[in-house]
């Protein structure tokens, strides 16, 4: 005979909950939420449509450039080892993003966001200079697999 698997209570629920949160690290947090964001943000700007398909979702730059601005938030309060991914992909974000600003204008296109997302500051010690960051001079094979991609911090 089959033993018939019971439904956790609510105190064992409760329970199994306080354990997960003696172990989680708010810095586990923030970059969970970050990693996010920068998800959220490049399916708003139509980035993770795989290259020869038709992208599925409506592009949404009010909801991308809110979601740059709390990656930017939480940058000072990312994990010091992943700064520069973090970093990195902000900034690949906002040149999508200012991109697709640029499209929306060209065409008449009332843009949706009321100011364009700041660019992010590097930290102390990180390479200022230019030509760091490839902008319009990107190859579309670049682009293409940029767009592929969705972002998870390395490491983890």
């Amino acid at each position: 005979m089959h033993d018939e698997m019971q439904e956790p209570t609510d105190e064992e629920l409760r329970a199994a909950l306080e354990e997960q949160m003696r172990h989680i690290r708010v810095e586990d947090v923030i970059l969970q939420t970050v990693a996010t964001l920068v998800n959220l943000a490049a399916r708003r700007l139509g980035l993770t449509t795989p290259p020869g398909e038709e992208p599925t979702e409506v592009r949404d730059t009010e909801q991308a450039h809110l979601a740059i601005e709390a990656v930017r938030a939480l940058v000072p309060l990312s994990p010091e080892e992943q700064m520069a991914s973090v970093r990195q992909a902000l900034t690949q974000l906002q040149m999508a993003y200012a991109r697709e600003a640029q499209a929306a204008g060209a065409t008449g296109a009332p843009a949706t966001a009321a100011t364009p997302p700041r660019p992010a500051e590097p930290a102390p010690g990180e390479p200022q200079g230019p030509g760091e960051v490839q902008g319009p001079g990107q190859s579309e094979d670049e682009r293409a697999k940029a767009r592929s991609r969705i972002w998870t911090p390395p490491g983890r």
